[in-house]
């Protein structure tokens, strides 16, 4: 059975990391079914193991936490849904490239529901979208920009951490770094892309979209307050 739970409102970034690790550990021991957490964060940045202080742009805006997980700079704030993904590699096959792809596929699936074609890059790590809409490269490619960052971490080959998708969170804020140190392409979101696309609604998406990847269904176990975490 996969666990599916909603944290009303902001969750401080080390609570969550805390609360986080605590479950995995629960499920190294047997003491817990694998897990998926939906929240949001309060206007963040994260440093992943690869991370390049070069792309630490305005050091003072937001706070800072280094991590563990892969990957590098990444934002996390209101209007952006983060997905804590809690799933036991000892059962689903010890593959982190074939886990890292069925996030990706998670998250097309979850994009396809509302029409919108999201692609996986080579070299680029996330979800990315094309902007017939925008001006096109130098190259005269079609611009494309990200809508979704993955960034995972393992222990005992159980996962945590996982990916986050742009509902309508303010976009300037990933102005001060350079997410995923990559310069070339910008950043976009549901609501940008000119969907009325609200929290409830990816939510709702994302629990339909899971088991064409990983099989089985979420189970609610309901929504909880920040101040119950």
């Amino acid at each position: 059975m996969v666990q599916w739970e909603i944290s009303d409102g902001e969750v401080d970034y080390n609570t969550a990391l805390e609360k986080m690790e605590n479950y995995v550990q629960r499920i190294i021991s047997g003491k817990a079914d694998e897990k998926i957490w939906f929240l949001e964060h309060p206007s963040l940045y994260t440093a992943g193991t690869s991370a390049n202080k070069k792309d630490l742009v305005e050091p003072n805006r937001f706070p800072i936490f280094e991590t563990k997980r892969g990957g590098q700079y990444t934002y996390h704030g209101p209007g952006q849904r983060v997905v804590y993904v809690m799933l036991d590699l000892n059962k689903r096959g010890k593959d982190i490239k074939k886990f890292v792809k069925n996030l990706e596929a998670w998250i097309i699936h979850t994009l396809a529901e509302f029409n919108v074609v999201g692609q996986s890059r080579n070299g680029r790590v996330g979800i990315w979208v094309e902007r017939p809409d925008k001006p096109k490269s130098i190259n005269g490619l079609l611009e494309e920009e990200k809508i979704a960052a993955i960034g995972v971490r393992l222990r005992k080959w159980i996962t945590f951490h996982g990916l986050s998708i742009n509902v309508d969170p303010d976009l300037s804020h990933f102005q001060g770094i350079i997410p995923c140190g990559i310069k070339e392409h910008g950043v976009t979101s549901l609501v940008d892309l000119g969907l009325p696309v609200s929290m409830t609604d990816l939510d709702i998406a994302l629990k339909k979209s899971f088991p064409k990847v990983f099989g089985q269904n979420l189970i609610n176990i309901g929504v909880k307050n920040q101040e119950n975490q």
